[in-house]
């Protein structure tokens, strides 16, 4: 919904679980990197459940602050694991209650994604193809 005088401003969270290793999170940074090159209008950040930073709550508490009125918090997970189903609707309700202004939504797991099983898919049988 935009405003007479003012577009609504959009923003994604690439949310990962984290890892000790730094280099764990490359994948996210070209996913971050990607999504800003094909919409440069579009906020992005990434956030981490554990070990790493920005939490999840920095990253939406950055966001609403830059002016996001509209968030697509997206696990970069492969399944609707226990974190998804216990952990994250909290940190997600959390959010909420801090930024009610904020239309805060909670993606799938990027795993359950039709297209995303589809690349891996085709990712796995193409292994069999490189020389």
């Amino acid at each position: 919904m935009e405003s007479a005088n003012k577009p609504e401003r959009r923003g994604v969270i690439l949310f990962g679980h984290g890892a000790r290793d730094p280099e764990w999170a490359g994948p996210m940074q070209r996913m971050r990197a990607h999504l800003l090159e094909s919409d440069p209008g579009l906020a992005v950040e990434l956030a981490f459940l554990e070990f790493m930073s920005p939490t999840l709550e920095q990253a939406v508490d950055t966001l609403a602050a830059a002016g996001a009125t509209r968030l697509a918090v997206v696990p970069v997970f492969l399944a609707q694991g226990g974190h998804l189903k216990r952990d994250v609707p909290v940190l997600i309700d959390a959010a909420r209650a801090r930024h009610p202004a904020c239309d805060i939504r909670l993606a799938l797991a990027a795993g359950e994604a039709p297209g995303v099983v589809g690349a891996i898919a085709a990712y796995a049988r193409d292994v069999l193809e490189a020389d």
